[in-house]
Parts: C-alpha cells; sequence; structure tokens
C-alpha cells in the first residue's frame, strides 16, 4: 500500500492518499483543504496514479471543502455514509457558513452503510459506521490500520457538542467498534498524529470507564 498525509485547511485537517501499489488505483480520503488540492494532484500524476474514489469519513466542512475541486478534475467518485450526505450540500450543515465562508461540495455518487466495502486493486477498505462525532461519521479499515476521522484521535476523541454529535454514542462506537480491531492497529486520525489501538485503550484518558 501507498500512503501518504496531507495536513490542509485552516483547522490543520489530515488528508490521506492511499493506493495499491499494484494496480496504481487510488482513493484520497477527506481532501479538506481547498487550496491544497493542487498538492493531491501532483501527487497522483506523479506516482501515475488513478484516483478512484474521494471518501468522506463526515460531513463537515475541514473535511470536504476540496471535493469540488478534486471531483472536477478527476472522474473519481465521491462517497459519504447516508446520514452525513445532506451536509455536503449544505453550507449551514456542513458549518463553513459559521466560519464566514459558504462553501458546498457536489452531491455523492454512492451513500455508505456499515459493512460495505471499497475496492482499490487488490486494496479493501471496510466501512464501519462509527457515528457521535457527526450522525454518518465512519471509520476505515483495511490490513493493520484503520481511518478514524474525527472518533478517535491520539490522546483525544472528536468533540461531541455540535448538532447530530453525542457523547454517549461516541464513545459506544469507539469501544465497541474501534478497540476490538485489536491492539497493533495502527491509528491515522482526522487531526493530529498517529497512534495505535493498544496504546489509546491503555493512555486515552477519555476512555478510562
Amino acid at each position: 500500500m501507498f500512503l501518504k498525509r496531507l495536513v490542509v485547511g485552516v483547522l490543520e485537517t489530515n488528508c490521506y492518499l492511499i493506493s495499491c501499489k499494484k494496480t496504481k488505483k487510488a482513493a484520497v480520503i477527506d481532501p479538506g483543504g481547498e487550496d491544497e488540492v493542487d498538492l493531491i494532484l501532483n501527487l497522483l500524476q506523479k506516482n501515475n496514479f488513478d484516483l478512484k474514489y474521494i471518501i468522506n469519513t463526515h460531513g463537515h466542512i475541514d473535511h470536504i471543502a476540496g471535493n469540488k475541486t478534486l471531483k472536477a478534475k478527476t472522474e473519481a467518485l465521491l462517497l459519504i455514509h447516508r446520514l452525513d450526505a445532506d451536509m455536503l450540500v449544505n453550507a449551514n450543515k456542513n458549518f463553513s457558513s459559521f466560519m464566514g465562508k459558504e462553501i458546498c461540495s457536489p452531491p455523492a455518487d454512492k451513500l455508505l452503510e456499515e459493512g460495505d466495502e471499497i475496492s482499490l486493486g487488490t486494496l479493501n477498505l471496510i466501512v464501519i459506521h462509527t457515528p457521535g462525532h457527526t450522525l454518518g461519521g465512519i471509520s476505515l479499515v483495511s490490513n493493520n490500520i484503520v481511518f478514524t476521522g474525527d472518533t478517535l484521535f491520539a490522546g483525544g476523541i472528536g468533540r461531541t457538542d455540535l448538532p447530530g454529535g453525542s457523547y454517549q454514542d461516541l464513545i459506544k462506537s469507539i469501544k465497541e467498534k474501534l478497540l476490538i480491531l485489536g491492539d497493533d492497529k495502527i491509528i491515522y486520525p482526522g487531526h493530529g498524529p498517529d497512534s495505535t489501538i493498544g496504546e489509546e485503550r491503555r493512555t486515552n484518558p477519555y476512555l478510562k470507564n
């Protein structure tokens, strides 16, 4: 697997470019910066990748701001969970209007559900529905890694005080959907540094009870 992280946008969102090394089929997870799309396009061209999918782990503006430009310049399909689909096309729901700049994404080409598999040649991403930060938040599992979006961070968890958020649902998602994946699983979160499931189980203060 090819895996590259770009830190994008004013909220320093982790955007990930992943690809099957054999087939060159690729996906971008959370292109949250309008101004960094050229960086993604340059990486695609440099590595001769075929971008098949743009995947949003949830619908907040700092994870979707680059959708429109990236989709316009590629033939990639846009994927998001069904419960966050409206956030793509509604500046109030994705909170861009509250940041002083109304930004909307194209609508999703496919709506994701728990257990869906996203195929990139020999690489597969399995969708786990992990609500709590938003109603339709997802994590994506592949081999020994998991992209956790804004559900689980190194030493923290996603905020739950925005519409669609629920602290109880978030903790349930983490404990019942993520911690069961095994301590060796590497976490690639929506913000901040990498971690592992085991490290978060042992040290994350939000998971002590």
